[in-house]
């Protein structure tokens, strides 16, 4: 891999992940058979189920490149797709769920928007992001509507890893728990982690080889900027013959940002979110088919730029066990940070000492 870093992205579109740089877009397609063919994917699958990809000519080992312009803040209030009242209200209905044996545990999620300047860089938030909230499965997609795909404007900081391929092996690492300290992890986060890898474990199941599916590390704890996660990794096997649309049948959506069981949490999430997740809860990544390696990222933490807005989703794990305001607060942790960044409110914080953070997602 190599090549020039441009000073600037590529007007034809560009993608950015694990320190890999992609232009010269030369395919798009919905269509995830296309990952079977060859060469190296950026991947977007909506937590609808809605998949983009785009196949890139050129990619080499760079960091991120330079801006267009610096980022500039929103300009008006963050909106919510579920208020604290509506949110809450989402808990006690699916407690009811859970009493009436219908389902064990639903992530419940809103996605919040502002409005930003329609010239508003992605790659310059990246940079943002990359210094005020690194994260191991960050990324970026910039590309222009296609006949087969929509214009997509997307920056990660996902710490979760959905799906990793090399080879016939496969790992995913979800998380399950999520507290500003160790100490403020619950039983009921380890209860919810384990209900989680064994929904994981079953959806892997459909797609590797009998007695391959393991769980090599179970509830540990993972410490990213502002939080801490409890995260365990289940790992397998494929079976001969599997291909891309397989195992994406198989997995998709992510367990950890569902519930369980899958098909009934889904469900009530359509009952009870207003919007749609789009690229939220979803997948994000690449796919090097060439080489036989993969990496989706579960789209958590990640900012979507369209139609002259910013979103971004943050949610909670419900179980029989959650506190309805409780879960209402760790929304608002997820969201803080992040949001702050967008709004420079992270860094008036370090400056100052006076963290408003918080207050930018209120209801």
């Amino acid at each position: 891999m190599s090549g020039v870093l441009p000073a600037r992205p590529d007007r034809d579109g560009m993608a950015w992940f694990d320190g890999l740089l992609a232009d010269r877009p030369a395919e798009a397609s919905g269509d995830p058979a296309a990952l079977d063919r060859g060469g190296w994917w950026a991947v977007v699958v909506t937590f609808e189920g809605e998949v983009r990809l785009w196949r890139f000519d050129r990619v080499r080992r760079a960091p991120l490149p330079v801006p267009r312009r610096p980022w500039r803040a929103p300009h008006g209030a963050w909106r919510t797709s579920l208020d604290s009242a509506a949110f809450v209200a989402g808990v006690h209905e699916i407690r009811h769920r859970i009493r009436e044996g219908d389902v064990y545990q639903v992530n419940l999620c809103r996605v919040l928007d502002a409005p930003v300047a329609g010239d508003a860089d992605p790659w310059a938030l990246a940079q943002i992001l990359a210094a005020g909230n690194p994260a191991p499965y960050a990324g970026v997609v910039d590309v222009p509507a296609t006949a087969a795909t929509p214009a997509t404007s997307l920056v990660t900081a996902s710490p979760e890893l959905f799906l990793e391929r090399d080879g016939d092996r496969v790992t995913s690492a979800p998380i399950k728990g999520t507290a500003p300290t160790a100490a403020g992890l619950l039983p009921k986060d380890e209860a919810e982690n384990v209900m989680i890898v064994d929904l994981v474990r079953n959806d892997l199941q459909r797609v590797c080889r009998p007695g391959t599916v393991a769980v090599p590390s179970l509830l540990r704890v993972e410490s990213h900027p502002g939080l801490v996660h409890l995260v365990s990794t289940v790992e397998g096997r494929l079976s001969t013959g599997v291909t891309w649309p397989d195992l994406l049948a198989a997995t998709a959506p992510p367990g950890s940002v569902s519930g369980a069981p899958k098909s009934s949490a889904l469900r009530a999430i359509r009952d009870l979110e207003p919007v749609p997740r789009g690229p939220y809860c979803g997948a994000v990544g690449y796919v090097d088919a060439d080489r036989g390696h993969a990496r989706l990222a579960v789209g958590i933490r990640t900012f979507w730029l369209g139609g002259g807005r910013l979103r971004f989703g943050t949610g909670a794990g419900i179980t029989w066990g959650s506190d309805p305001a409780r879960e209402w607060d760790e929304t608002r942790l997820k969201a803080a940070r992040l949001v702050g960044l967008t709004t420079g409110a992270a860094r008036r914080a370090r400056r100052t000492g006076h963290d408003e953070r918080v207050g930018v997602v209120r209801a």
